[in-house]
């Protein structure tokens, strides 16, 4: 066990990108359009750099939830949310000025490592493509894309049923569909006019051209099946209620692959284009934007034939391995994500990269809750949580509206100030012209409930959002509790502590001990129906939770939402599946790796010479859920692996 030390701080290359850009768009990285919360892409997701396995900011996009904030509204909202060209000018900043107020490790608790290892540099993320993740499903079976073939099914258009549009009118609709036609609309003239005829040709439209609509119409004595774009919320309607097979599984499952998009946003994009609400996908965990990821999807009576002709419409994503389920997905059904992941550029030596691999693969890492839990800004979401908590609502209203240093430029500066100034929620809003983010739901529910109703005002903001405040204070004590517990016993474990024997946590007795070891003791989240060690971190949660004014022996909470009953979460963490290997490369932009679509491509693997201008280190490992990659690579870089540090250390970030 080792303790993070000032000369670990001084290394100058290594770069972790948590920002969602890419590196060159970085320099003209703008000031993010609103504080949300940690994760707010991604709720309770391991965010950028973990196995993100939790709901994401919308319950509307799992099957039959509610639906918040449904692709209707986005769309709703689109006009007024809208910058011009003009304003995203004048709002970029370099991100470098605007993280030097940002948390550093030490801020969060984050303090101790457990290998005795020299850390050594590495650039992380230096293109999204160098982070992959695969989904590990409850079979335990990664997931991977690997055919694009659509399943044979009676009640899909034969192709017997396609013959009857011509090469030259699917390719009119073709354009159509992708916005590449200035007409509005396409017809097709009916030559054998009967209903039967017609509506072969309504059905295969809609089935080979997802997101067009088609009418009926007579024409100088002729009849014509007119396809145009459906507009506005009939567009984004419930699926149509066609016969669905009884014979066939109600969700049809399949694999998306994806690049730089997380997975809220792929959602709303497939179900633009298929004229149907988010909410009929389910999923068993978000994903990273800044990745490649791949992971399963489930969608409510939509065919495997519509899913598979948006690969000619959509940019970035890939679908396939199509099958017809009985059940929909569920959020945490998973086991865990496998990592791809490429440190570029690294200095340390064959020996040291062993050391610090060997390290990872036989003890672990602490799994402390990664920096993205607790936000960018110089307001750390865990105050605003404690603030929750201890029902301080006017504070809570104070530290998400008031100005911050640092940490924004433009519009967002000027709603805080006029906010400052006036305490005028519908003029502070005026001056926000995104109003999804968090300011600006809050700014409209103080104006809609007024400023003694701040609970209500609160209460506006998605549920998910709302308490990712909280857990993000008891993630906040959780890290300052394990490295004190790490501090005081050493990696081994010690009488008082606690295990977890199947969901009931138990205390490790004297006379037992031995019969465990430091990867199974576990620690509490603070709440109320949680124990806490019977040895001195006991009074250690209790002072630290007193000191910010909360009672530990009462997390009940008089809002229900905002009470916390507690979790347990192992200290130690040891990945599965470790491997690795050090390369070498000259170009700086070559992919140092296939994807599953390069495999399907049939692009040889990259091929390495013995020498080269560049070394890089390729490895590979498994995390189960609701655990962050970023401290995994903490450990074998041993590096602060927090944005502030990492722009202070190196511009080259945002080259």
């Amino acid at each position: 066990m080792t303790e993070m030390s000032g000369v670990s701080l001084k290394r100058s290359c290594v770069v972790v990108e948590d920002d969602g850009a890419p590196a060159e768009e970085a320099k003209k990285q703008r000031v993010s359009e609103c504080s949300l919360p940690a994760g707010t892409a991604e709720p309770e997701s391991e965010s950028l750099l973990g196995t993100g396995n939790a709901p994401g900011p919308l319950e509307a996009v799992n099957a039959g939830s509610g639906n918040d904030n449904s692709a209707t509204q986005l769309e709703e909202e689109e006009e007024e949310d809208g910058l011009s060209e003009e304003e995203e000018e004048e709002e970029e900043e370099s991100f470098a000025d605007m993280m030097k107020h940002g948390l550093t490790e030490l801020d969060v608790g984050i303090t101790k490592f457990v290998s005795s290892h020299q850390g050594f540099s590495g650039i992380l993320k230096e293109r999204y493509s160098d982070f992959v993740v695969h989904e590990i499903g409850k079979d335990g079976r990664i997931s991977h894309l690997d055919d694009l073939s659509v399943p044979a099914d009676e009640e899909d258009p034969s192709e017997d049923v396609c013959t009857v549009l011509t090469a030259e009118e699917k390719q009119q609709l073709e354009e159509l569909q992708l916005f590449k036609n200035k007409e509005a609309s396409v017809a097709i003239e009916v030559i054998e006019d009967t209903k039967e005829k017609r509506t072969i040709i309504h059905q295969t439209i809609k089935s080979l051209f997802p997101g067009l609509e088609t009418k009926t119409e007579d024409r100088e004595g002729k009849k014509y099946i007119v396809a145009y774009h459906a507009a506005g919320k009939k567009a984004l309607a419930n699926p149509r209620k066609h016969s669905w097979p009884k014979s066939r599984g109600s969700y049809c499952h399949f694999v998306l692959y994806k690049e730089n998009k997380d997975t809220m946003d792929a959602i709303n994009v497939l179900s633009k284009y298929l004229r149907v609400k988010p909410n009929i996908f389910s999923y068993m965990g978000t994903k990273d934007k800044r990745a490649i990821t791949v992971q399963e999807i489930a969608v409510l009576k939509i065919t495997a034939q519509r899913l598979a002709h948006l690969n000619k419409c959509l940019m970035n994503f890939k679908l396939g391995n199509f099958s017809y389920q009985k059940n929909p997905l569920k959020l945490g059904e998973l086991q865990g994500n496998h990592f791809t992941v490429v440190l570029r550029n690294i200095t340390g030596t064959d020996e040291q990269v062993q050391h610090a691999m060997n390290s990872l693969k036989e003890i672990g890492f602490i799994n402390y809750y990664g920096m993205q839990r607790f936000g960018t800004t110089a307001v750390p979401t865990y105050q605003v949580g404690r603030a929750i908590l201890q029902n301080s609502w006017t504070e809570v209203m104070d530290l998400i509206l008031k100005p911050r240093s640092g940490a924004e430029k433009g519009y967002l500066v000027k709603c805080r100030e006029e906010w400052a100034k006036t305490r005028d929620p519908a003029a502070a809003l005026r001056k926000l012209p995104v109003k999804r983010c968090v300011e600006g739901q809050l700014l409209r529910g103080l104006s809609k409930y007024g400023m003694k109703n701040i609970v209500s005002a609160f209460g506006i903001i998605p549920r998910n959002n709302r308490l990712m405040y909280i857990h993000s204070y008891q993630s906040y004590v959780w890290n300052n509790m394990v490295s004190k517990r790490i501090e005081d016993y050493g990696l081994k474990p010690v009488p008082g502590d606690l295990v977890l024997k199947g969901a009931t946590a138990t205390y490790i007795e004297e006379d037992d001990v031995h019969n465990y070891s430091i990867h199974d003791v576990v620690m509490p989240l603070p709440g109320f129906d949680v124990i806490y060690p019977k040895h001195e971190i006991r009074d250690a949660y209790r002072e630290m939770l007193t000191a910010d004014n909360l009672d530990i022996d009462n997390m009940r909470h008089k809002i229900r939402d905002y009470s916390l009953s507690g979790a347990y979460r192992k200290i130690i963490i040891r990945p599965q599946n470790v491997s690795w290997e050090v390369v070498t490369y000259d170009d700086p932009k070559i992919p140092l790796f296939n994807t599953d679509v390069d495999n399907l491509e049939g692009k040889p693997p990259p091929v390495f010479a013995s020498e080269g201008k560049y070394r890089a280190l390729k490895m590979e490992f498994s995390l189960p859920p609701s655990t962050y990659a970023t401290m995994a690579i903490r450990e074998v870089l041993k590096m602060d692996t927090s944005i502030k540090n990492q722009t202070q250390l190196n511009t080259a970030w945002f080259r």
